[in-house]
């Protein structure tokens, strides 16, 4: 195991596992953020790491951004410099690399914790797991590839009710629409993903980062342009009063009163 603070990692066989491991929902902080570019990085460049596998330790995938964070500074983050630092980097590393990332998703994945889920080559879900915009939630728009990788994956309708109600999505509705591949037991999921993370360590992973590589050259041209036209919007939506009320119901628990301003 690592000695990162807010991730585990374990390298066996040729296959990187990586769990984000920040209770209790391990949602991300800039130490987190920083780490987990560390890790791709050092995947990239280490020619014994063939495959990853990213997945969160505990009962949750990843609840995104930690709004805690968010109410402490309330009104004076910039999200387009935030997003500029911290998830759009995440996101281009991750479809950068040119070695295959399995996502075996164990609970929630939710606003940055989605987009870093869809991110992954391959989705393995937990029966467990469960995926939520979250973004509007506390008044925001979508970020973290979100915008391209959910309407491209389960088409434009299904994503703008994912989008527009907030509504958790089952293992078993992602199965359905596309956004996984695969949907197991929960006490099978490492051994799943594991498995498949083995197999495609053992393929011809040139081949395949060159592959991939041509899949985001072919449906993800326009992933930087995106991110950057997120974050422009993510910083309107940042300044709004629905904004800030939607993280103001998030701390004390209760219902948001959103007024449209």
């Amino acid at each position: 195991m690592s000695e990162y603070q807010n991730l585990l990692t374990e390298e066996a066989g040729g296959v990187l596992t990586v769990q984000l491991n920040r209770p209790k929902a391990n949602a991300f902080d800039r130490v987190m953020v920083e780490e987990l570019l560390a890790v791709l990085k050092h995947a990239a460049s280490d020619a014994g790491i063939r495959c990853l596998v990213l997945t969160g330790a505990g009962r949750v995938f990843s609840a995104g951004q930690d709004v805690g964070i968010i109410a402490e500074r309330l009104g004076e983050i910039s999200f387009r410099e935030h997003l500029e630092r911290t998830f759009n980097r995440v996101i281009l590393r991750m479809r950068q690399l040119e070695k295959p990332i399995v996502g075996a998703i164990n609970g929630a994945a939710a606003g940055a914790g989605l987009g870093i889920a869809l991110a992954t080559d391959i989705r393995l879900a937990a029966e467990s797991a469960r995926f939520v915009f979250g973004f509007t939630g506390i008044g925001l728009a979508a970020d973290s590839g979100t915008s391209l990788n959910l309407p491209l994956l389960i088409g434009m309708a299904r994503a703008a009710e994912m989008a527009f109600t907030n509504a958790p999505v089952s293992a078993d509705q992602a199965l359905a629409f596309g956004l996984v591949n695969r949907v197991v037991p929960d006490p099978e999921l490492p051994a799943a993903a594991a498995e498949l993370a083995a197999s495609l360590a053992g393929g011809p992973t040139r081949a395949l980062g060159l592959t991939k590589r041509a899949f985001n050259r072919a449906v993800l041209e326009n992933l930087e342009r995106t991110l950057d036209y997120e974050a422009y919007l993510q910083d309107i939506a940042g300044k709004t009063e629905d904004h800030k009320e939607g993280v103001s119901a998030f701390v004390e628990k209760r219902r948001s009163r959103f007024r449209g301003v």
